[in-house]
């Protein structure tokens, strides 16, 4: 699990290999990822869109924007934690993610960026 906060929101992310969605003689490698976005804060916010930036290891570069997280825009209030899951393919069995998400406070519709850390997506027998 990799895990930063930005302006006291906490985001933590898990990945898991997906063999039965991957094909890898077709170069295809399909992995999810857990994300919790923990509102440290004393105020509610709400997640407006995301900016990922996807690597594989063969040196491709892809870059996803998009309204909010698998079809939601939450307000997530103080205390309160958001977590969803979702997935990336790859053409190889190996990559990474990082990107930021776009926030605004509740109180005063102030606009941030909260930092997502960067996290790798490796299928485990490249780590035997």
């Amino acid at each position: 699990m990799v895990t930063t906060i930005t302006e006291g929101v906490k985001v933590s992310i898990e990945t898991i290999y997906q063999p039965e969605y991957s094909n890898p003689a077709n170069d295809h490698f399909m992995f999810a990822y857990k994300v919790s976005i923990e509102n440290m804060t004393n105020y509610a916010i709400r997640l407006m869109s995301r900016h990922w930036y996807i690597f594989d290891s063969n040196g491709a570069k892809r870059e996803v924007e998009g309204e909010g997280v698998v079809g939601q825009q939450p307000i997530i209030d103080p205390g309160h934690t958001h977590e969803y899951v979702s997935g990336c393919n790859l053409k190889t069995d190996m990559g990474s993610m990082k990107g930021e998400y776009h926030m605004v406070r509740m109180l005063d519709n102030a606009n941030f960026n909260v930092q997502i850390p960067e996290f790798y997506l490796i299928a485990p027998y490249r780590l035997n």
